[in-house]
């Protein structure tokens, strides 16, 4: 089988830098272009200089693009449906890292974008991209919409909860914390150095967007109520999302341990921490930077039903750029694990 041809729109952000230092050392794969209108004609590594001497590429115009097997778009949130039929007739598949079609409701679409959707008629044909949950649809997608990395780690936190109606579902509490390459690479007021540094800044306390993938893929069939907040933390890479869960039945860790094992058990990207003692005995972000890993531990309340669910990820990997590289593994049938194994580093 020949290597499959892709392209990347909108490569010169850091999930599309990111997206394309996996894809140049992935055994399967050949990279025809990849776009950017800011820094069109001017090499790669001019604007990711961490690919010096792994390539020789450099930025075409989107307008150049030519046909390819599959495309990948980095682009701004509300690019992508506002492009996709000229998207769609450059490749049969595609894989959206954006969250314009994530959401399989236009209506709420519109209550937590604030606009209305430009196609609706086409988010049912975009497949959630999270694998743990949508892995058989990848297999036979066309279409995949990432998902965000504040949903993704909060959603495979709580998933075997929800899965198996364990939870009150009135009573979730969710507290993200988030390094700043959450915010992309153009810079801000809020991300000036001396503004940016030191910060525990709460910038997302009510309303997060993210709050709409978590609703949809954990309702299974039932309303939901979901307390989601976001804080940046003087971190450059990674997320640690605190959940706060009520238990109808007082179960035991043991039965909880048990609840994630068999939902987890055998998938290659998830790991279960939960250790006794030590300083790595729960999820940490900083072991996980520039790793396609989502740790996740817990701790039962002994004073009350209350469960904490601690789940981390590197935000550009497993919450972007390494999920949908395992998505594409999985849409063309090559081991998952394939260009994203990497351990990660300690001490770092």
């Amino acid at each position: 089988m020949s290597n499959i041809k892709v392209s990347i729109v909108g490569a010169s952000g850091y999930t599309g830098g990111e997206l394309l230092r996996l894809l140049l050392f992935h055994p399967k794969v050949e990279i025809k272009q990849v776009s950017s209108e800011s820094y069109t004609g001017k090499f790669v590594h001019k604007i990711h200089p961490n690919l010096r001497k792994s390539t020789q590429l450099k930025f075409v115009s989107a307008k150049e693009l030519e046909a390819c097997d599959l495309l990948f778009l980095c682009l701004p949130h509300n690019s992508s449906q506002n492009k996709i039929d000229d998207f769609k007739k450059l490749s049969p598949k595609i894989i959206d890292l954006s969250a314009d079609f994530r959401l399989k409701d236009a209506n709420e679409y519109e209550k937590w974008y604030g606009h209305k959707h430009t196609r609706p008629d086409l988010l049912n044909e975009f497949i959630y991209g999270i694998p743990e949950l949508h892995r058989d649809e990848m297999k036979n997608a066309n279409y995949i919409s990432s998902a965000g990395c504040n949903a993704t780690a909060s959603i495979l936190g709580l998933y075997p909860l929800y899965k198996n109606n364990l939870v009150e579902i009135d009573r979730t509490v969710i507290e993200v914390k988030v390094g700043s390459s959450e915010g992309g690479n153009k810079s801000s007021d809020s991300s000036h150095h001396p503004v940016r540094a030191n910060v525990v800044r709460s910038y997302q306390p009510t309303q997060h967007r993210h709050t709409a993938e978590m609703l949809q893929e954990l309702s299974f069939g039932q309303k939901l109520t979901i307390h989601f907040s976001a804080t940046a933390i003087d971190m450059v890479r990674g997320l640690l999302a605190t959940c706060h869960v009520f238990l109808k039945d007082n179960l035991l860790e043991k039965d909880i341990w048990k609840i994630y094992r068999d939902a987890y058990g055998n998938e290659p990207f998830i790991r279960i921490v939960k250790e006794i003692d030590g300083i790595y005995r729960y999820p940490e972000p900083k072991l996980l930077i520039g790793t396609n890993y989502c740790d996740i531990g817990f701790k039962k309340d002994e004073f009350s039903n209350r469960l904490v669910v601690i789940s981390a990820i590197d935000n550009l990997m497993k919450g972007a750029a390494g999920q949908a590289l395992q998505a594409f593994n999985i849409m063309h049938g090559f081991d998952e694990r394939t260009g994203i194994e990497f351990p990660g580093l300690h001490p770092i």
